[in-house]
């Protein structure tokens, strides 16, 4: 009995030990429980928005969505077609974090190398970029190459769509057109004159991406519609600019000229239907003239030269607006004029002093004659009134030193020499009334040319037939901007155009240009200008020009020619081997085709 008891008490003894025990246990229990209870309370609803916000970093995503970009595009017998389109193409890349075997890396530079060309050694390299999360593989690919690359689904290959500006016709008008960078941006040319129209608005999407950081893309997650970019439709004519471009490069290569320039504009409106440089360039590929990045230049609009004798049209109808010559007049001329105490004379041999006509200046291009005409302005000598009128001429009326406007950016002018300040200023201004000593571009020559063959009105140069709203398909035609009227009066205007009607009746046969046409009126002047090197004329090298016109009863073109230091046995008749010679293809070109009138 006494055995039994002890066994009870025993018993009773350690039972309060066991559930103190498991009382214990049960307390850590509720207790773990409570701080995961009291944790879980903290993440999903004190610290809620923070770990939201977290989440939606990682997996919620705004992208942009690109615009598509404006065509550019012109008139090929009477058809509006594309000189410039978008392609889709896709940029490839790789997450080389994604990559933890070499056999990964391997595969994936192994099986793009035989989709996209290049070389496994330099995908696999490039995969193998340390401290990256993205590494471009390929700036271009087609369609059908990404399709087959998405095919491999490869962890860690992806692509992106953009849009690749693309030139059907090569380097056709290739200054004017301008190219868009790798960033979207256009550079040159229409491309930056109007990029903010070609561009549109870019809109942008938000939504969930998957693991590969792909946005999981439907119409709901859309924030924004991009807006795309307008079409630009040029005045340009392609079969006159291709046309134009093949003479041009013809010339320059074949006279080992460093460089050419053509414009065509119709002087009755101001509208520009061809304007070539040689050498040109292609825009889709222009990254490979990053060494001669002034090919890029339109040199129609920013170069700067002076443009010889081409200048005594304008110095011709000065004076007969002044009423100070006839077309009829004449004069004596001594073969030389001292000014300033220095000499002027003419180029080519002259027969020395003797009676001269107003038509003889312009037909043997005589700098004697010029500056004859520039001291009547004067009363009979180069003077401060001389100056002040030619000045007056050559700033308010032919608006030279100051930029056209143009739809091109970089266009550049310089001033004219003050007729007040200065050294020597009857010499200068003597020396400007037949083209030296005063720098010109092409576009601002042609369109004064034009304003004084199309009876006084000078029309603002332009490059812009119509703009089209691609969203609403709203087309706005451009409209001819008048700058200046009245510049010189209506009949003198005639007159000019007679006198240079007869220097290309009595030179063709010199100058190598085509004989005029039964039912067209063309006229022109040459022009070759020596180039100033370190301030000082060259002997060697010249500049070629030539400016004329063509027409049926009117001028319904007017033509600007320049090449650059042609390698010829005569350099002082660069305009007339060059300038005269091109000028009679150009002319051929536009009568030939049917576009005169």
């Amino acid at each position: 009995m006494n055995q039994t008891k002890r066994l009870v008490q025993q018993k009773n003894t350690k039972l309060p030990h066991i559930l103190f025990r498991i009382r214990l246990v049960y307390g850590f229990l509720l207790v773990i429980f409570a701080i995961i209870i009291l944790r879980l309370f903290q993440l999903q609803v004190i610290e809620h928005n923070y770990y939201q916000t977290a989440a939606n970093r990682s997996q919620i995503k705004q992208f942009a969505l690109p615009a598509q970009r404006g065509m550019i595009e012109a008139y090929s017998n009477n058809v509006v077609t594309p000189l410039v389109l978008n392609q889709t193409t896709y940029v490839l890349f790789a997450d080389p974090a994604n990559f933890t075997t070499n056999k990964a890396k391997l595969y994936a530079a192994t099986n793009i190398q035989k989709i996209i060309g290049g070389t496994t050694a330099n995908y696999l390299s490039l995969i193998n970029t340390k401290n990256t999360e993205y590494v471009v593989l390929n700036e271009s690919i087609s369609q059908s190459q990404k399709d087959a690359i998405s095919n491999l689904n490869i962890y860690g290959i992806n692509t992106t769509p953009q849009q690749k500006r693309v030139y059907p016709d090569g380097s056709l008008a290739a200054q004017v057109l301008g190219f868009v960078n790798a960033n979207g941006q256009g550079q040159n040319g229409i491309e930056q004159y109007y990029n903010n129209i070609l561009g549109g608005t870019q809109g942008s999407v938000k939504g969930i991406t998957d693991a590969q950081g792909n946005l999981l893309y439907s119409q709901s997650n859309i924030i924004k519609q991009p807006v795309n970019g307008d079409n630009v439709i040029l005045t340009l004519n392609i079969p006159i600019q291709e046309q134009v471009e093949q003479a041009l490069a013809s010339v320059v290569t074949s006279t080992k000229a460093d460089s050419g320039t053509v414009i065509v504009m119709n002087p009755n409106d101001g509208n520009i239907v061809s304007m070539a440089d040689y050498p040109t360039y292609n825009p889709g590929q222009y990254q490979n003239y990053a060494n001669n990045q002034s090919v890029y230049q339109n040199a129609a609009v920013s170069s700067l030269v002076e443009p010889g004798s081409i200048m005594k049209t304008f110095t011709t109808a000065a004076a007969l607006n002044q009423g100070v010559i006839t077309p009829t007049s004449s004069f004596y001329d001594p073969a030389q004029w001292t000014i300033d105490g220095s000499t002027i004379r003419d180029v080519s041999i002259d027969g020395g002093p003797q009676q001269r006509n107003i038509a003889t200046i312009l037909i043997a291009s005589l700098n004697t004659g010029a500056v004859w005409m520039l001291m009547q302005m004067g009363g009979g000598q180069v003077n401060q009134q001389a100056r002040d009128i030619w000045y007056n001429y050559l700033v308010n009326k032919y608006n030279f030193g100051h930029i056209t406007g143009i739809q091109q950016p970089a266009e550049s002018s310089f001033p004219v020499p003050s007729p007040d300040v200065g050294s020597a200023l009857n010499l200068t201004y003597a020396n400007t009334s037949f083209g030296q000593g005063i720098d010109i571009t092409p576009i601002e020559f042609i369109s004064a040319e034009s304003a004084i063959l199309n009876g006084g009105t000078y029309y603002k140069p332009n490059l812009v037939k119509a703009i089209v709203n691609t969203s609403t398909g709203q087309t706005t035609y451009s409209k001819p901007i008048i700058l200046k009227k009245n510049i010189i009066k209506p009949i003198v205007s005639q007159q000019l155009q007679s006198l240079m009607e007869q220097v290309v009746s009595t030179n063709y046969y010199i100058d190598k240009m085509t004989k005029p046409r039964a039912g067209y009126i063309t006229g022109g002047k040459t022009g070759t200008a020596q180039v100033a090197i370190n301030g000082k004329y060259s002997n060697t090298d010249f500049t070629g020009t030539y400016i004329g016109f063509i027409g049926i009863g009117k001028p319904d073109y007017v033509v600007f020619i320049q090449v650059n230091n042609p390698h010829i046995p005569s350099y002082e008749y660069a305009g007339t081997v060059d300038g005269a010679f091109l000028f009679g293809k150009v002319t051929d070109i536009l009568a030939n085709g049917g576009y005169v009138n």
